[in-house]
């Protein structure tokens, strides 16, 4: 009986390692399975010399998400064409005009060619194809489906950088905004308040108090510029220092989802993310425990990734996912409810696929609300900041002219 060796994530968290013996690759994966292991690589012993856990190589090229993407649809254009997966590393190698890529290709061919599968190869040739993508290319590889499974990763991995690009976009113009609004104060501040001053120290004239306020505002800047910047410098320093800890990252990501009007965007796009990969992952035939195991690697937000591994214990013990989530806490009920339902029809990949879509109009709607609400404020902010800078301005002149006018008389 052939004999593979697989580098898997176990239940208590960390990477194991070891041999099995099976009849095809696809019972590798259910013995793993069922020893509530997440395979990251499997190949079958005695193909090649390399182990199992070999990973790429310091200098081997780097995809960034856009040549990701159009590395994994190429391909798997040329698998839909009838191509063997050889022949269109070939292809991609020898054609692509892209230099990350076509060596990336030709890196994939020549592991392949020496016996690794082609999960193996990707691992090998590249560090931008992760434990996520491998998983669902060694999936494919078993199921005899790879082209349409690198399909529909191309497509989701489409969908989830066209989230990163609306919710950047969206905050340009704010951000744009507030830098104008700083800078505005600032040379009010700094440069045309302080000429006021020396203007109206001339004039021995009582000043407005809302003059006075601003002119002491000016001058408590300008004396500790300096001390305010360090200040500021230090503060940023310290925060970033707490965050780095474990308990701060995790305070920090739990107080980003109650900041007004952001927190809400930054929930639900961790659900639209959460709900397309995982839905991509059981259809493309991984089992549920160990895509849950591989979403919880790759999500970012350390609040969510231990309410997602508190779920994957109550799913490892038995409980249904939608019960482990609602026993995690946090979960909105909607998605929890969704899920339920997905699970009680035997259909969850598709439930959850119409949830991601659900989420991801829903962020599209609080982008869209963001935009509209803080663009107005800021203008408002702006606008109220200048007419007060222009009024004590006028008013401290009015006053000294006829200042001067009363000492002319």
């Amino acid at each position: 009986m052939p004999q593979f060796t697989y580098q898997a994530l176990a239940a208590a968290g960390g990477k194991v390692s070891g041999t099995l013996e099976a009849t095809t690759r696809a019972e590798a994966y259910r013995q793993l399975e069922a020893r509530q292991l997440a395979p990251l690589n499997l190949q079958e012993a005695g193909r090649s010399g390399t182990p199992a856990a070999a990973t790429a190589s310091a200098g081997a090229p780097r995809l960034n998400r856009t040549r990701l993407i159009y590395f994994t649809s190429e391909l798997a254009d040329l698998l839909d064409a009838g191509l063997p997966v050889q022949q269109a590393l070939t292809v991609m190698a020898e054609k692509q005009q892209d230099p990350a890529i076509r060596r990336v290709s030709l890196l994939s061919r020549q592991h392949l060619s020496e016996g690794q599968t082609l999960s193996a190869s990707f691992r090998l040739a590249s560090p931008s194809f992760d434990d996520l993508f491998t998983s669902l290319v060694a999936a494919g590889e078993a199921s005899g489906s790879l082209g349409g499974v690198l399909s529909r990763m191309a497509q989701s991995m489409t969908q989830l950088q066209d989230l990163q690009r609306r919710f950047t976009s969206a905050m340009v113009y704010p951000a744009f905004m507030a830098g104008a609004c700083a800078l505005l104060m600032a040379v009010f501040t700094l440069f045309l308040v302080p000429q006021l001053t020396d203007l109206l120290s001339k004039t021995g004239q009582q000043l407005p108090a809302v003059t006075r306020l601003l002119l002491d505002f000016s001058h408590f800047c300008t004396q500790h510029l300096w001390t305010m910047l360090l200040g500021g410098a230090g503060a940023l320093i310290a925060f970033r220092a707490a965050i780095a800890t474990t308990a701060g990252r995790h305070w920090w990501d739990r107080a980003k989802l109650h900041i007004p009007l952001l927190g809400p965007i930054l929930e639900t796009r961790f659900y639209a993310s959460f709900t397309q990969a995982l839905g991509n992952l059981l259809t493309n035939g991984v089992p549920l425990l160990s895509a849950l195991k591989l979403l919880v690697t790759g999500t970012s937000n350390s609040f969510f990734r231990q309410r997602l591994s508190s779920a994957i214990d109550a799913v490892s013990a038995g409980d249904p996912l939608s019960t482990a989530l609602v026993r995690a806490g946090d979960f909105q009920p909607l998605m929890t409810d969704i899920i339920g339902v997905g699970e009680q029809t035997g259909h969850l990949s598709r439930a959850l696929q119409k949830a991601a879509g659900r989420y991801d109009k829903e962020l599209d709607g609080r982008i869209k609300r963001l935009t509209a609400m803080v663009s107005p404020v800021i203008i408002i902010f702006l606008a109220v900041v200048v007419t007060l800078i222009a009024y004590c301005i006028v008013s401290s002149i009015f006053s000294a002219v006829s200042g001067i006018r009363a000492q002319s008389g």
